[in-house]
């Protein structure tokens, strides 16, 4: 039975969807069966993987509110070798619509129950907003990594987010625990990084994970070609640091 890991922040631009997405790739290197899920309404992990997000038949959306099958909403075949589980703009309309129906916060656990069978890892890009969609992947998931970019507002706004992963806790989900924060267009070259560093280890102690994702030049194109930086640019210094993290986060699952 896989591991689900909802990668979350409600501040954008941090490096959320590239990470979820070379992490997803990096899994697959090691190994291991990986999902990832594109619940974010850009679409922006599914384009990443190698998905028109503009032609699906099927969207996530379609799973949350019963209208389709988990399985069956499943892209796979894709060049990095991870399955997707597809989202689009049709997500925007998940608040209202989740609002109405019964069970609202639940329905990604119950759909990702079908598949946990069938990955070893199943990875949730949420969207960078504390909504309906971010609390069904925190209840739905086992840990919650944050990428987190070292600037002088890196803690601004986080203390929302620990708010919500402890009433999700408390309320529905009391096994969810937080994975690991994760330093993204790391340079410690530069004096504030290593300011915001200081901060981060005093403030999280072990959950900082040891791996840093650096600010690299092939991370940024990778996308545009709808491909994971592994298979865009495999020696660039963006592949090796997701390997890195690849590693670091199967050991701590496995602790």
């Amino acid at each position: 039975m896989s591991q689900i890991i909802a990668l979350t922040n409600q501040k954008g631009g941090v490096g959320k969807t590239t990470s979820a997405v070379n992490l997803a790739a990096s899994l697959v290197a090691l190994g291991r069966r990986v999902l990832l899920v594109d619940l974010d309404p850009q679409g922006h992990a599914s384009m990443g993987s190698g998905i028109d997000k503009h032609d699906l038949d099927i969207s996530v959306l379609d799973v949350l509110l019963g209208e389709a099958n988990a399985r069956d909403a499943v892209v796979g075949n894709l060049p990095a070798g991870h399955d997707v589980l597809p989202g689009n703009g049709d997500l925007t309309a998940a608040e209202v619509e989740l609002l109405q129906r019964d069970e609202r916060q639940g329905r990604l656990a119950v759909a990702l129950g079908s598949l946990k069978d069938d990955y070893d890892l199943i990875l949730i890009d949420c969207p960078p907003s504390l909504n309906m969609l971010t609390v069904n992947a925190l209840t739905a998931a086992d840990g919650v990594l944050i990428p987190l970019q070292c600037e002088f507002y890196a803690l601004e706004g986080l203390s929302a987010l620990l708010g919500t992963i402890e009433q999700i806790q408390q309320s529905v989900n009391p096994a969810l625990q937080i994975s690991g924060i994760l330093r993204t267009m790391y340079d410690k070259r530069m004096s504030l990084t290593r300011e915001v560093d200081s901060q981060l280890r005093s403030y999280f102690g072990d959950r900082l994970l040891k791996a840093t994702i650096p600010r690299n030049v092939k991370l940024a194109e990778a996308p545009s070609h709808g491909l994971p930086v592994n298979q865009y640019a495999r020696l660039s210094r963006g592949n090796q640091a997701y390997r890195v993290l690849a590693r670091e986060m199967l050991k701590r699952l496995a602790a």
